[in-house]
């Protein structure tokens, strides 16, 4: 096998437990516009630094734990190809973008985001009210594959470029 081969063969695999960091979004405030960022601190018991939840103030602030969400650059390819839905540049709402890695898998596990350590605590399937921000179709384009919501259990610097495994 080719490095070229091994390369692709890793970025198809969908139970692959190390990726990357391909984008990083905040909004200040709920239902404001995300904003991509090079790089955010992530702070344990908190969220990340300048995001709506870092204070609890996102909509969905009910007590259920919304330290970080990540969604898989290929879930967001996935719901343009076999839906029409665009949900790239951060209308996905989900704070990191990684590329190779299955967050699906990293539910109850302990992984670590650039300097960050995070636990995934549930898989973030999508709702009516991203649909409502984004287009029609959204939430049935990332059933199952909607992200990751994590808790960060010990805080850090995460930058696009970062990897993403498990620990």
């Amino acid at each position: 096998m080719t490095e070229t081969e091994a390369g692709d063969s890793a970025e198809h695999d969908h139970t692959a437990t190390a990726g990357t960091v391909e984008a990083i979004h905040v909004a200040p405030e709920s239902g404001e516009p995300v904003e991509a960022v090079e790089r955010v601190e992530a702070v344990a018991g908190a969220g990340l630094r300048g995001d709506r939840y870092f204070d609890e103030g996102g909509t969905f602030s009910d007590g259920t734990p919304r330290g970080i969400t990540l969604i898989e650059a290929e879930a967001i390819e996935a719901a343009g190809s076999d839906y029409g839905v665009d949900v790239g540049d951060g209308r996905h709402r989900r704070n990191v973008t990684t590329r190779g890695v299955a967050l699906n898998h990293l539910v109850d596990e302990e992984f670590r985001v650039g300097g960050a350590v995070c636990r995934g605590v549930e898989l973030c399937e999508p709702c009516s009210y991203l649909e409502g921000l984004t287009e029609d179709g959204v939430a049935r384009s990332l059933v199952h594959r909607g992200g990751l919501r994590a808790t960060i259990v010990e805080s850090g610097e995460l930058a696009v470029g970062d990897g993403v495994a498990s620990e």
